[in-house]
């Protein structure tokens, strides 16, 4: 009986398990996953906030953070032509999906997920082995021998046909990856662009702790101080912490921060106001004077912004702690011209247990529109451990699903494919 293994029982590895198993002939194939968890999908509880956000409506290359978009397109489209949300209502999944085009089970319960994938893993005759520590994969004539150490023994060799690696990169060590993953790409040839946390929230070099746990709608941009350019903006909540900035839209931004092609000096500017512009901002911060008859700067605030913000933001504006009425005109116009281009410089990105994926990994280039290894039938890499890193919103789980369902057919349809070395 041929074999196909899956190094990983991640979300991607899962998809790959379950689509290898559905497109195999009955009694032809066996399916055996290795994961290094005690149990499978550890990291697919935690998604969503444990709602498990499938994918999006909006799915398109812009959506993606790669060194190389031209090798996204293919790759994207064969993860679209799988149809995760397709392939997950045949199943039996019904879902829902939001205002803002994210799609959800429709039980807003990442375990019904994972519950669903593994019962049918199960009726389909799926080995699954947890446990397991990937060590080394060999290519041989026949195929591929894959070394691991198991919970019962170590150095135990698996024979397989086809191989599908599904390991996942650097982010989230608490749910039980190393960054073995993309070593492994490394190890067997592939060329790998630099790693870096993704979707994740953002350092500044002099924080204000006082306003930790303080949340406001903003417009945030990430600016190129070096070539003073905008090179994108999100508009959201955003968090402040005793360490920088967070919140969904800071996040997005996070993922512009890859080495070698992200900005040398990058900062970010907040607009906590973007409904009105500087002049009618203006406009409005002087009109409340008169409302305001000698009071102080602590009251000006006052159904405007928490009054820890309130106060940041007026000595960033450097404006004297006077009575309103005592202020120039002119002091209106600065404050409004502040709180429009609040500047947040000298950033970094928060680890990797902060990290909701991981940016960079093997090169896009190395892959056939199948996710195959170039020049290795058989042998597939597919969701976190490549260089593809979605926005939030259930862009990365449309890849891991999408990408592992595609590998999974297609290392079906080559195990009758002579195996030549790389």
């Amino acid at each position: 009986m041929q074999q196909i293994v899956i190094l990983g029982g991640g979300a991607a590895g899962m998809a790959a398990a379950l689509a290898a198993a559905q497109a195999a002939p009955a009694g032809a194939v066996r399916v055996t996953v290795l994961d290094r968890n005690p149990r499978c999908g550890k990291k697919l509880l935690a998604t969503g906030n444990g709602r498990c956000n499938l994918s999006n409506t909006g799915i398109a290359p812009a959506c993606y953070f790669t060194a190389d978009p031209k090798a996204l397109a293919p790759l994207l489209n064969a993860v679209n032509t799988a149809a995760p949300l397709e392939w997950f209502r045949a199943l039996g999944l019904y879902t829902r999906t939001d205002e803002a085009g994210r799609v959800y089970p429709y039980s807003n319960q990442a375990a019904d997920v994972l519950a669903l994938l593994e019962g049918h893993m199960a009726r389909l005759g799926v080995e699954v082995r947890t446990g397991c520590t990937v060590n080394t994969l060999s290519q041989n004539r026949n195929g591929y021998a894959v070394l691991f150490d198991s919970a019962e023994r170590s150095n135990e060799t698996l024979h397989a046909d086809a191989v599908i690696c599904a390991m996942g990169g650097n982010a989230g060590p608490q749910f039980g990856t190393d960054g073995f993953g993309t070593r492994f790409a490394a190890q067997c040839g592939g060329k790998l662009e630099p790693l870096y946390p993704c979707l994740t929230a953002l350092q500044t070099a002099r924080p204000n702790k006082a306003l930790a746990g303080i949340r406001v709608k903003a417009r945030a941009a990430l600016l190129d101080l070096d070539r003073h350019t905008l090179l994108a903006e999100e508009t959201g909540e955003v968090q402040f912490t005793d360490y920088g900035l967070s919140g969904i839209c800071i996040m997005q931004l996070s993922g512009l921060l890859a080495p070698r092609r992200g900005p040398k000096r990058p900062a970010v500017e907040l607009d906590l106001f973007p409904a009105l512009d500087e002049a009618a901002l203006t406009a409005l911060f002087s009109g409340r004077v008169p409302l305001l008859p000698g009071r102080t700067p602590a009251d000006f605030w006052t159904g405007l912004l928490n009054p820890k913000l309130g106060r940041a933001l007026w000595a960033a504006a450097r404006l004297p702690d006077t009575p309103l009425d005592t202020l120039p005109d002119a002091a209106w116009q600065v404050l409004a011209n502040t709180a429009k281009h609040w500047l947040f410089e000298d950033l970094t990105p928060c680890g990797w247990k902060q990290a909701q994926t991981t940016g960079g990994g093997l090169s896009l280039t190395e892959l056939e529109p199948s996710f195959q290894f170039k020049g290795c039938p058989g042998l597939y890499f597919v969701g976190e451990t490549l260089d593809c890193a979605g926005t939030c919103g259930g862009f990365n789980l449309h890849w891991a699903f999408g990408s592992g369902i595609t590998a999974g057919r297609d290392a079906v349809r080559t195990l009758r494919r002579p195996h030549k070395k790389r």
